[in-house]
């Protein structure tokens, strides 16, 4: 397979690929989440609408050219947050997320990333999947720890923090398709 789903409808929430029609939705996410968002990401702190349309622009090409494919986190069609596969290594995917806080600590996450994973291994040629987040994020390592991912590598990020959550150090995770197989076998996801 060359492409991961479009639209992937899960129990309680959805994930779709984005679309230039999300605009106000994913502004108003955004703004919703900013000083939960801008702990770790930093584009979060100044993110607005000409950021907004970039960012929908650039995954629709992204997805055209297969190097990255972005869904909107969806609740009974109003967007909660958002995540995507991004090939950035050879033969390997990483996977980023980001949920409003108002819909933190439901698994959400760890649903829409087990989603995630199970599409990424469905394309042709991958190997692994990682996840990458800093070493503050506690939530983030939680939810690679839960769906069977294994601690790799920590780096030490040459510039430091970024953002005032951060620590500065990369944990990078990584699960191949033998190990989510097997992990996938018994979950509950």
């Amino acid at each position: 397979m060359d492409e991961p789903a479009e639209d992937l409808g899960l129990t309680d929430f959805g994930l779709r690929r984005w679309r230039m029609s999300d605009v106000d939705a994913l502004e108003g996410a955004m703004c919703e989440s900013r000083d939960h968002l801008a702990q770790w990401m930093p584009w979060a702190a100044s993110a607005d609408r000409a950021h907004v349309i970039g960012f929908l622009t650039r995954n629709i090409e992204e997805w055209e050219s297969r190097r990255t494919f972005g869904y909107a986190i969806t609740s009974d069609d109003v967007v909660i947050g958002a995540c995507s596969l991004m090939r950035r290594h050879t033969n390997g995917l990483d996977i980023g997320y980001w949920l409003h806080p108002r819909w933190t600590g439901r698994g959400l996450a760890t649903m829409a990333t087990a989603a995630l994973v199970a599409q990424g291994f469905r394309l042709t040629g991958i190997s692994h999947i990682e996840i990458h987040h800093d070493a503050a994020n506690s939530a983030s390592g939680a939810i690679a720890r839960r769906l069977g991912f294994t601690e790799i590598g920590r780096v030490r990020l040459p510039e430091g923090p970024v953002t005032p959550g951060e620590v500065g150090i990369d944990v990078v995770w990584r699960i191949t398709a033998d190990e989510w197989k097997a992990a996938a076998s018994h979950s509950p996801w």
